[in-house]
């Protein structure tokens, strides 16, 4: 069977920390934050973690 490739755009957007979980930074953080609160904006910054089955899909899709 041949060997796995891992996939260039999910490398790209995730990654794992030391501790094997999935991490990922949070979606609406492009531009237009004006109607956003400060509280949000803080929020926004902290990463996001995945976890159960897209967890696994990710770590195989990424070759680890």
């Amino acid at each position: 069977m041949p060997k796995a490739k891992s996939k260039g755009s999910v490398k790209k957007r995730f990654r794992i920390s030391k501790s094997g979980k999935v991490l990922c930074s949070k979606s609406a953080r492009g531009h237009m934050h004006a109607p956003h609160s400060g509280k949000e904006r803080r929020t926004l910054r902290k990463p996001l973690v995945i976890t159960g089955v897209w967890a696994k899909l990710i770590r195989q899709m990424m070759g680890s």
